[in-house]
């Protein structure tokens, strides 16, 4: 034994001294030193990640605390709440017309985009999944404006600021806020579908066209518009004539088949373009005939100072591509020679059809610069956008954010008055309300706007909110005091009505008789 713990020592005396006597821990420095290394190299495309997700976030608080402060209302949040719900409910998008009649949506607009929320609303069924879901897919158009600068530019660092200027575009704030219209979703897919063609991935884009066209009757124009695009600038004539024919051919199906079906007339909406005509044939038969009119129509103080505002967050770089920019030239003209003022305000929903083809034939056109001028660019953009966000922005004092009539705060006791009201109504009952009570009332299969009650059970009145059905005016929707007030009196006087709610100008009655 003796012998053997010597022969050990001897061994140990005979390692270098240099060697511990236990092995280390694995060292953490390796992996942090390659986490690191990742993060260097990423950092542009992690910024951008990282605005898009802050972008959203802040704006979904800020629809959040429009919806629960009653400045949304049933137009246009509550009509799509209605056709969403309907269809979940096994009624593909029906709703109830400001004439008290049911129909589908495609009496109206063809948007039948609508009908793949139908699934997420089962998951969660409140109106703020339509204005969370409308924010999210704007934000996600950052990436193909991110991936199309690093594409085209010599510098990422130019691709990331042209992306983080999209985001700061104040126009896209106000129509992702403005919850909700199913063409603002064509934003961000006009951007994916010019990145696949960008890329030469034809598959890919007519996916984006597909998802494009169920967004609005009119959306198969500017896909027309971007197959011509494909053709004249990449040298695709066949797939670009194709994709023009194809978009073409849905917007004439929607307006002269689609709608006349479901409304048993033509488009409610050629009024919008009555002094030119007041349909499509009208409207050319004008271009042909009397040219001057259109002159006339579009170049008015409002439509240049449409096109100064839409230019001016991007320093009108679009015109170093003319023709990825022209793409827009549809839906401008069509918002420029509409009657509505409406269409020629970018704050609205009908910029969806020219905001991507502005910010993309930026990044394209900026690829005409050098390097330096690219970075330079890229910034300029970025703080214009920026500055006129602020200016402009739907932000709370914002001088601009009085130009949206359901911007106008609503006093607290207001909405505290508003939500005892609406929590009287059950679920599936038939409901009459005002406007603003609507987009909290409007997951039901009947829902009317004063005076019209239809099979009502319930009656909603706000009457600090004058937004009710002129009968007088074609059905529209409009600020009306006074037919409010008289169907207040009516209401009240009637017998078949029980008034059981009455706070802070808050009305709530109920049909005798319906308990």
């Amino acid at each position: 034994m003796s012998g053997r713990v010597t022969m050990l020592r001897k061994m140990a005396s005979q390692m270098p001294a240099d060697i511990p006597a236990t092995l280390p821990a694995p060292s953490a420095a390796p992996r942090r030193s390659r986490v690191a290394a990742w993060s260097v190299a990423h950092a542009w495309a992690l910024a951008v990640w990282g605005a898009l997700a802050v972008w959203s976030a802040l704006l979904f608080v800020e629809v959040r605390s429009d919806y629960l402060g009653f400045r949304l209302a049933r137009f246009d949040l509550g009509n799509m709440v209605q056709a969403v719900w309907s269809t979940a409910q096994g009624r593909p998008l029906e709703m109830s017309l400001l004439s008290g009649e049911q129909a589908t949506r495609l009496a109206s607009h063809v948007d039948p985009v609508l009908a793949l929320f139908a699934p997420l609303w089962l998951l969660w069924p409140s109106p703020l999944l339509l204005a969370a879901v409308q924010i999210a897919a704007c934000a996600l158009g950052a990436l193909p404006v991110f991936w199309l600068g690093r594409r085209h530019l010599a510098s990422e660092k130019a691709a990331a600021l042209l992306a983080l200027a999209y985001l700061a575009y104040p126009w896209l704030a106000w129509t992702a806020l403005d919850a909700m219209h199913p063409v603002t979703l064509a934003i961000p897919l006009f951007l994916y579908a010019i990145w696949f063609l960008d890329t030469e991935r034809v598959w890919g884009f007519a996916l984006c066209g597909i998802l494009i066209a169920a967004t609005g009757e009119l959306m198969g124009i500017p896909v027309a518009a971007l197959g011509l695009w494909y053709w004249l600038a990449r040298g695709h004539r066949r797939a670009g004539l194709a994709i023009a024919a194809a978009g073409f051919a849905w917007s004439l199906l929607a307006i002269k088949v689609i709608v006349p079906h479901f409304h048993d007339a033509d488009s409610p909406f050629y009024a919008y373009y009555g002094t030119i005509g007041g349909s499509p044939e009208g409207v050319l038969k004008t271009a042909l005939t009397d040219p001057g009119a259109i002159a006339s129509q579009l170049f008015t103080q409002t439509d240049l100072g449409y096109l100064v505002w839409l230019s001016a967050p991007l320093a009108g770089l679009f015109v170093l591509a003319p023709g990825l920019a022209a793409v827009a030239l549809p839906q401008f003209l069509a918002n420029g020679l509409s009657d509505s003022p409406a269409m020629a305000g970018p704050q609205h929903q009908y910029v969806a059809a020219v905001i991507p083809f502005l910010i993309a034939a930026t990044v394209v056109g900026l690829s005409r610069l050098s390097r330096d001028r690219q970075v330079l660019g890229a910034t300029l953009v970025l703080v214009l956008s920026a500055m006129l966000t602020a200016y402009a922005g739907p932000w709370a004092g914002s001088p601009a954010a009085v130009a949206l009539w359901y911007q106008d705060p609503v006093p607290a006791m207001h909405v505290a008055a508003l939500d005892d009201a609406i929590a009287l109504v059950p679920d599936d009952a038939p409901v009459s309300a005002t406007n603003k009570a609507g987009s909290h009332l409007s997951a039901r299969r009947y829902f009317y706007s004063p005076p019209m009650l239809g099979r009502a059970e319930w009656i909603v009145l706000d009457t600090q909110d004058p937004w009710v059905v002129g009968k007088a005016v074609n059905l529209t929707l409009g600020p009306y005091p006074r037919l409010l007030a008289s169907f207040r009196q009516r209401i009240e006087r009637s017998s078949e009505w029980d008034q059981v709610f009455d706070r802070d100008s808050v009305l709530v009655f109920q049909r005798v008789g319906s308990r």
